[in-house]
């Protein structure tokens, strides 16, 4: 039987690791300029960053600006695109995005689980647009967003604890839980509810509603959300009526797939 890699830390790369927290420090947003404060960032000395740019430039997964500093390459690019398009969740939740964003006005997002962060992988947004921070790629931390909390709510209480009971992260801007105590209070809100609100949290001024995608196991395999301007949902209760029914039973037909096992 071959070893997992998991299972023996002496087996894994060094090099490999560094250039990939480099990577990864570029593709959100991270500057290149100042070569000694990159090293700080990801752990490493000015020379390997040096040499590790040289690198993932001469493999075209990063390319230099005019201005300075690098961003992500074509052929990062393409590999990424190959990778997402092989996935056939994202590509089967590209249509419910569309018919969410189309029926609702909306932005609308498929989101999967990663770690204790969320992934936001697929995107379909209105002609207005939409004000945010969040794009495809973003990762965010689980229990700060509503497609985040409407997968933790799907684990079970022993799964839950053993991911947070210890190690909550603190509130960010005050956004978010402020211990594990009120995590669960609102993840047991979110499971009665059969989705999750977030009113102005992460993002200030934007609300957002998602439902989790269960695959056949009954466990959370992504999610969806949409996300609109406040005042949208304020001044029309009906609204977010609408949007909560309409992510249901997007996130429940989805789901249907998904545990047939037609993905």
């Amino acid at each position: 039987m071959t070893e997992s890699v998991s299972d023996n830390s002496s087996q894994l790369v060094s090099p490999v690791i560094r250039g990939l927290r480099l990577l990864r420090y570029i593709a959100q947003g991270g500057n290149t300029g100042n070569l000694s404060e990159v090293g700080r960032l990801i752990d490493v000395n000015r020379v390997t960053v040096m040499r590790l740019l040289a690198t993932l430039e001469h493999e075209r997964m990063i390319e230099r600006l005019p201005q300075g500093g690098h961003r992500i390459g074509l052929s990062f690019l393409t590999m990424a695109a190959a990778g997402l398009g092989a996935c056939d969740l994202v590509e089967t939740g590209r249509r419910f995005l569309l018919r969410l964003c189309e029926g609702l006005g909306l932005s609308a997002y498929l989101v999967i689980m990663d770690g204790n962060d969320v992934v936001y992988v697929a995107r379909e947004m209105p002609e207005s647009g939409l004000i945010s921070h969040i794009r495809v790629g973003s990762r965010v931390a689980a229990h700060l967003t509503a497609p985040g909390r409407s997968m933790l709510a799907s684990l079970a209480p022993g799964d839950l604890e053993q991911r947070f009971a210890k190690s909550m992260p603190a509130p960010i801007r005050d956004k978010g839980p402020a211990d594990f105590t009120q995590l669960k209070a609102l993840l047991e809100e979110d499971r009665t509810r059969g989705c999750a609100w977030s009113f102005s949290g992460y993002e200030t001024g934007i609300n957002a509603c998602a439902a989790a995608v269960r695959g056949a196991s009954g466990e959370a395999v992504a999610a969806l959300s949409v996300v609109g301007p406040e005042h949208l949902f304020t001044r029309d209760e009906a609204f977010a009526t609408n949007v909560e029914a309409a992510v249901r039973q997007a996130a429940g037909e989805l789901s249907l797939i998904a545990a047939g096992g037609l993905l």
